[in-house]
């Protein structure tokens, strides 16, 4: 299972269908995606499910951000994804 972080200039629409498993919006633009697929299927679903234009950036979470300001429960939604930074 891998994790992308996708962001555009419109709202990913919460009960868009697609090859992902869960969709987690940040914020407005801002969506995490959990998907057995690869970028450029993930990336090619969003771009047909946007206004036609929409600007679109897809991409793989390797590891867990650093982050802070964001909606509850998206750290605990990571942890249980992605494993942490390297030390």
């Amino acid at each position: 299972m891998a994790v992308f972080l996708a962001w555009s200039a419109a709202v990913v629409p919460a009960d868009v269908s697609g090859p992902w498993t869960q969709l987690l919006r940040l914020a407005d633009g801002l969506t995490l995606v959990e998907s057995t697929e690869g970028l450029s299927r993930v990336y090619h679903e969003l771009k047909w499910a946007l206004p036609e234009g929409t600007a679109l950036l897809v991409a793989p979470l390797a590891e867990r951000p650093k982050l802070k300001g964001l909606p509850d429960g998206t750290t605990t939604w990571l942890r249980d994804r992605i494993a942490g930074p390297a030390r």
